[in-house]
C-alpha cells in the first residue's frame, strides 16, 4: 500500500461521496437544509484543494487539514453513529452556512494567492542530496542541544533562550531530512535510520512528558508526509504494525496526555516521575480519564456525539465552533481586537517588554460558560471559521478570514513551492494539520510570524551550518543519493555486466 499523498480529488469522487452523506443525513432526520449545507461544503472543499495542487502546496495541506478536521470528519462520524447530523447544536444551520461561507471564502484565498505566489520558491534548492545527511545530523544535536538548554538554564522572556523555542524547528526539520535521505539512498526499500530514529524519539519523548498530543503525534505526521512526498509504499507487515501503533497512541497515550495534564510539575524532573507513574499504568491512567472527563463532556462547548467518542470528539470543531456562534448572535461579535493583537504580539518582548498575553481561547470560552470563573489558563480551540465569525460575523467571514488567508498562503507557497521537492514544505504540511482546523486566526497569524522566521532559519541553517556540524559528529558523508529515485512499485535491474569486446 502506497501512502497516500493527494494533489488532485477526481470531483466526481467528491460529490459522490458528498452525495451519500447527504442522503444519509436527511435519512437520520437531519434537517435538509443542513445536509444540503454540508453537501455543499464538502464540493467546495474539494474544488478549493484541487485549485491550490492539493498536498504539493502548503496552502493546500492547510485547505485540506481545515475542511477534513474542522468539519468533514465531524459529519461523517455522525452518520456511522446514526446520529442526526444537526443534533446537539444550538445553531445548527448558522454553523453550516458559516462553515459555507469560510470554504468559499477560502476558495477565492486561493485563486488570489495563486496569482501572488512566486513562482521560484525562495528556499529551493538550500539542502543538497550530498548534504542532506549531515544535515540531518546537525538538525538532530542542536534540536537536543536547545532543549537541554533550556531544562537546566532560566529561561527569562525576551532572553535568547526564549526566542529560540519561538524558532526551534530543528528536531521535526531533522526528521523529515533522514527519511527523504534514507529513501533516496535505498531506492525506496528503506525510509528509517539512526537520526530518524533519535530525532523522533526525542520528540516522541518531549511529548509524553510534556502531555503534549501534539508532540505525541508529530513524529508519524513528519514521518508520513515526508514518505508520502516520495511515493513509498508499505508492505503489509507494516501497514499493520501502523494500525496497531495508531491504535495503541490512540486508546491509551490520548487519555494519558489529557489526564497528566492535570499535574503540573514545573521541573524536568517532577514531570519524569509523573510521566512514569501514569505511564506504568496506563489501563488505570485511561480510566480515570473517562471518570474525570464526564463533567468536561457535558459542557456547552462539548458535545457534538449523543455519547464521548474519546479521542474522536477531537477530529471536529463543529461543537465547539456552534457554542460560539451561539454567544455572537446573543451579545453581538467582538470586534478586530484580536487580529490586532495578533499581530501585536509578533514583537518581540525586547521591543515592547510590557507585551500583554491574551488567551482568546480561554477568553472565549468564559464568555460561552464553559469555564469556571477563577481559570485563565485552560485553552480551548475554535476553527478560523468560528473565529472569525465571532470578529465582525460576516465581515469577518469574508473580509478578515480571506485576507489573513491570502497573506498564509503567499508566504508559505512562496517560500516552500511544490512539498515533493522541499522539505520545508513538508515541515510545513504537519505543522498546518494541527493549527488549520483548531489554530482559529491567532495561529495563523503566529504561523505568519514565528513560524516563518524559524522556517527560514532552519532551512538557512540546515543548508550552511548543519551540514559542517554533522561532519564534526559524523564525519564527512561518502554515501551517493539518488535523487527522485522511487518508488513506484518497479524493481530496480541489476547493474549490467560489462562486455569485454574488442579494444578492451
Amino acid at each position: 500500500m502506497r501512502i497516500p499523498f493527494p494533489v488532485h480529488i477526481p470531483i466526481l469522487r467528491v460529490t459522490g461521496f458528498a452525495l451519500a452523506l447527504f442522503l444519509v443525513q436527511v435519512y437520520q432526520g437531519t434537517s435538509t437544509l443542513f445536509a444540503l449545507c454540508s453537501f455543499v461544503f464538502i464540493v467546495i472543499a474539494g474544488v478549493t484543494f484541487n485549485l491550490a495542487g492539493g498536498l504539493s502546496r502548503p496552502s493546500g495541506a492547510y485547505v485540506f487539514f481545515y475542511s477534513t478536521l474542522a468539519v468533514i470528519f465531524g459529519l461523517f462520524w455522525k452518520a456511522v453513529l446514526g446520529e442526526p447530523a444537526d443534533s446537539n447544536l444550538v445553531q445548527p444551520i448558522l454553523t453550516m452556512q458559516v462553515y459555507v461561507g469560510s470554504i468559499t471564502a477560502m476558495l477565492i484565498a486561493v485563486a488570489i494567492s495563486r496569482k501572488l505566489t512566486f513562482r521560484r520558491p525562495l528556499l529551493a534548492n538550500l539542502v543538497t542530496d550530498a548534504n542532506m545527511q549531515n544535515a540531518a545530523v546537525g538538525c538532530t544535536v542542536t534540536g537536543i542541544a536547545i532543549f537541554g538548554a533550556m531544562q537546566f538554564v532560566e529561561i527569562q522572556q525576551g532572553g535568547i533562550l526564549s526566542a529560540l523555542s519561538q524558532i526551534n524547528r530543528f528536531l521535526p526539520m531533522a526528521l523529515i531530512l533522514g527519511v527523504i535521505y534514507e529513501l533516496r539512498r535505498t531506492g525506496g526499500r528503506s525510509s528509517v535510520n539512526l537520526i530518524v530514529l533519535i530525532s523522533g524519539g526525542t520528540i516522541f519523548g518531549l511529548g509524553l512528558m510534556g502531555f503534549s498530543k501534539e508532540g505525541i503525534f508529530m513524529p508519524l505526521a513528519c514521518w508520513m508526509v515526508a514518505a508520502g512526498s516520495q511515493g513509498y509504499r508499505l508492505s503489509r507487515i507494516q501497514f499493520v504494525g501502523l494500525i496497531f501503533g495508531l491504535f495503541l497512541a490512540v486508546h491509551y497515550l490520548v487519555p494519558y496526555a489529557q489526564y497528566g495534564r492535570n499535574f503540573f510539575e514545573p521541573t524536568f524532573a517532577g514531570r519524569v516521575r509523573v510521566s512514569a507513574e501514569l505511564l506504568s499504568d496506563l489501563e488505570g491512567t485511561r480510566t480515570k480519564y473517562e471518570e474525570s472527563s464526564e463533567d468536561y463532556y457535558s459542557r456547552q462547548i462539548q458535545g457534538y456525539f449523543n455519547k464521548s467518542q474519546g479521542f474522536l470528539d477531537r477530529l471536529q470543531m463543529i461543537s465547539p465552533d456552534d457554542g460560539l456562534h451561539d454567544v455572537t448572535e446573543r451579545r453581538g461579535p467582538i470586534g478586530p481586537a484580536p487580529v490586532i493583537m495578533g499581530f501585536g504580539n509578533l514583537i518581540p518582548r525586547f521591543l515592547w517588554p510590557g507585551k500583554p498575553t491574551v488567551n482568546f481561547g480561554n477568553f472565549y470560552a468564559h464568555e460561552m460558560g464553559g469555564l469556571a470563573a477563577d481559570d485563565t489558563t485552560t485553552g480551548v480551540s475554535f476553527s478560523p471559521s468560528g473565529e472569525a465569525f465571532h470578529i465582525g460575523r460576516w465581515i469577518g467571514i469574508f473580509f478578515w478570514a480571506p485576507l489573513l488567508w491570502i497573506m498564509l498562503f503567499v508566504l508559505f507557497d512562496s517560500l516552500c513551492g511544490d512539498t515533493r521537492t522541499s522539505p520545508w514544505g513538508l515541515l510545513m504540511c504537519a505543522f498546518f494539520a494541527h493549527i488549520a482546523p483548531e489554530g482559529g486566526l491567532g495561529a495563523t497569524i503566529y504561523a505568519m510570524g514565528y513560524v516563518a522566521f524559524g522556517l527560514v532559519a532552519a532551512a538557512y541553517a540546515a543548508a550552511y551550518v548543519m551540514p559542517i556540524l554533522g561532519t564534526l559528529f559524523k564525519g564527512p558523508s561518502r554515501t551517493e543519493v539518488r535523487r527522485n529515485v522511487l518508488v513506484h512499485g518497479v524493481s530496480r535491474r541489476s547493474r549490467p555486466v560489462p562486455q569485454q569486446g574488442i579494444g578492451q
